[in-house]
């Protein structure tokens, strides 16, 4: 075949139809002074399942976007084509039987020699699975990213969340004028109930006690974490004294119930916890680790009173 054979070939209009029909990708045309459909690709009905002859004008690509994606889709892409920008856009494409599917149209302005628009040429393509995979793995992202603020054996917060929320409640709590309360615990005497047991059972303790500090504080915004080893601490914003106090006593009720035993304790037969109870109305010379540390030396103070109390004065 010679070279003239293959200009011949390259300029003909039904080579041009025969390549951009034969690929996934559906290109299309619209006329900018009508804004009507001047050509699109019959793969468009192997798609998205609308008649290749109802493509008519930009209303009827319009219509078939989500309605969720619609507005945002129309503006970006008009404002684009007005400014002569080349542009891509993805957004969910309603499929003839009311499913979606996704689309991202690679959009190209065409001008006349004087720089006025001609037309808008481009083509879809199908990024449905490509989408699907993204998603997935924003979901998997935040999946972990839980994992990462949770208590991998008692599936409470950890001390990475604890230490995420504590100062942020504390600056909510100084601006509004709220009380903020913190209960400290520590289980009595796990080091006996670990050499006792075995630490099978002792991570078992640790899950169950957990789970009464959880039930304990029940409202949206108060939080229970585990600091580590067998303390953990309650996050009670929007709690004054007394509230945090019943708290604490719930949280001890609650576990009693459970009857956890343990034959080496010091202050009985089951397993207990030692509280220490805080609550402050931040100001502006307060510090929050301060206040955690004066916590923290009530739950000494009611360790060292004999423990299986709780504490919310200074000793």
């Amino acid at each position: 075949m010679t070279p003239d054979h293959l200009n011949s070939d390259a300029t003909d209009p039904g080579v041009y139809r025969t390549l951009l029909e034969s690929t996934r990708a559906i290109p299309w045309r619209i006329d900018w002074a009508t804004m009507r459909f001047s050509y699109i690709g019959p793969q468009i009905e192997d798609l998205l399942g609308w008649k290749q002859s109802s493509w008519l004008s930009a209303n009827d690509w319009a219509e078939r976007i989500h309605e969720e994606d619609r507005q945002k889709t129309v503006d970006f892409c008009i404002s684009q084509s007005q400014n002569g920008v080349d542009h891509e856009a993805d957004y969910r494409a309603l499929t003839s039987d009311g499913d979606y599917v996704w689309i991202r149209d690679v959009v190209h302005v065409v001008r006349r020699a004087d720089g006025s628009v001609d037309s808008l040429v481009g083509f879809m393509f199908d990024i449905t699975e490509r989408k699907q995979a993204e998603d997935k793995i924003v979901q998997l992202q935040r999946e972990l990213e839980v994992l990462s603020y949770r208590d991998s054996l008692t599936n409470v917060a950890n001390r990475r969340m604890f230490d995420t929320l504590y100062p942020v409640e504390w600056a909510k709590a100084r601006a509004t004028g709220e009380p903020l309360s913190l209960v400290v615990i520590d289980i009595d005497y796990f080091k006996h109930y670990n050499d006792h047991y075995g630490h099978l059972q002792g991570d078992d303790c640790l899950r169950r006690v957990a789970q009464a500090l959880d039930a304990g504080a029940s409202r949206s915004r108060d939080l229970c974490a585990r600091l580590g080893g067998e303390e953990f601490v309650l996050l009670l914003p929007a709690t004054d004294e007394a509230a945090a106090r019943n708290v604490a006593e719930r949280c001890r009720k609650l576990l009693a119930q459970k009857e956890i035993p343990h034959a080496r304790s010091g202050v009985g037969r089951l397993v207990t916890i030692s509280m220490g109870v805080g609550t402050i109305v931040p100001g502006a010379d307060d510090d929050a680790h301060v206040f955690l540390d004066r916590v923290d030396r009530r739950l000494y103070h009611a360790k060292s009173a004999g423990r299986d109390q709780v504490c919310a004065a200074e000793p």
